[in-house]
């Protein structure tokens, strides 16, 4: 169950995904932890994608996005806020974890008070300006390799939690719900 507070118009924050489904949004968050630096995707002016490098910061609840000023991916996100963040998937081609990402909105932070809150709690510390914004989850999704089978976790805050299992032959694919 989620609280108003944690579901919007625009998704779920990261807490409510968490109480959502816990399990699997541990499975997520761990998956994002492993490396520093992932890919983040935004729309340009003209509607065609960026992708740019970026660190993630998972605290009190909210998965954040800090910025340097006016770089292209927070022009990019005050103009239109939807975005989709990929977790860097290491080195070799084991994908250890999964191949994870994420999307949703982008809610910018502009308080001046919980700016200076948020970089006060920076473990590397941050610049005197820069962007921050808060994620409202729409989309998980998890995609893994087990055994002779890929599997697709897909979660969505308005249901559960989807598993589709597809074999490297002519079967069709498998659909499963989970909690």
């Amino acid at each position: 169950m989620t609280t108003q507070a944690q579901r919007t118009k625009q998704g779920i924050n990261w807490s409510g995904f968490h109480t959502a489904q816990p399990d699997f949004a541990a499975q997520v968050e761990e998956r994002f932890r492993r490396h520093t630096h992932h890919v983040l995707a935004t729309l340009r002016k003209d509607g065609s994608p960026r992708l740019t490098g970026l660190e993630v910061d998972f605290r009190e609840g909210e998965l954040w996005l800090g910025m340097m000023p006016n770089s292209l991916k927070a022009l990019d996100l005050r103009r239109d806020n939807r975005f989709a963040l990929y977790a860097n998937p290491g080195s070799g081609t084991e994908m250890d974890g999964g191949d994870v990402r994420i999307s949703g909105r982008a809610v910018e932070v502009t308080d001046p008070a919980e700016l200076a809150r948020w970089a006060a709690g920076a473990p590397d510390g941050v610049p005197d300006q820069f962007h921050l914004f808060r994620t409202q989850i729409e989309e998980a999704v998890r995609i893994s390799v087990e055994g002779e089978e890929i599997v697709f976790r897909t979660w969505r805050p308005s249901g559960p939690l989807r598993i589709i299992r597809r074999g490297n032959d002519d079967a069709p694919p498998r659909e499963e719900t989970a909690g």
